[in-house]
């Protein structure tokens, strides 16, 4: 099992920065790839970034609403992950979730992180 806990969501104006980190916990070993999800009120949970690794090297993909304004990043030795998102748009107000995926063909969430984008 892997736990996930999301934390440094908050309220931000338009145009400025937000940096969440997801920590992991557990068997992390099994995880080849950690994410992130957002679920803005009323609409379906959708994909944002994710990081897989290879050796020493990290990879990153975004959704193309986010392309360019977030970074995904991980500190191996915390177990941690953070996304670093800026140029933040009042659309972009939802629940943050954490997602790790295992190899075995586990998903794992964690419990959600508000951002609203707002004046």
């Amino acid at each position: 099992q892997v736990q996930l806990v999301e934390s440094g969501g908050g309220l931000v104006q338009p145009g400025g920065s937000l940096r969440p980190s997801c920590a992991a916990s557990g068997s992390t070993l099994t995880i080849y790839a950690r994410g992130w999800y957002r679920q803005a009120p009323g609409k379906q949970r959708e994909w944002v970034a994710v990081i897989t690794s290879s050796g020493s090297t990290n990879y990153a993909n975004y959704a193309g609403s986010v392309k360019g304004r977030v970074t995904i990043s991980r500190d191996n030795a915390m177990n941690t992950v953070y996304m670093q998102m800026d140029k933040l748009k009042p659309e972009e107000t939802a629940v943050y979730y954490c997602n790790a995926k295992g190899c075995g063909g586990q998903v794992y969430w964690g419990q959600g992180t508000q951002v609203t984008v707002s004046l």
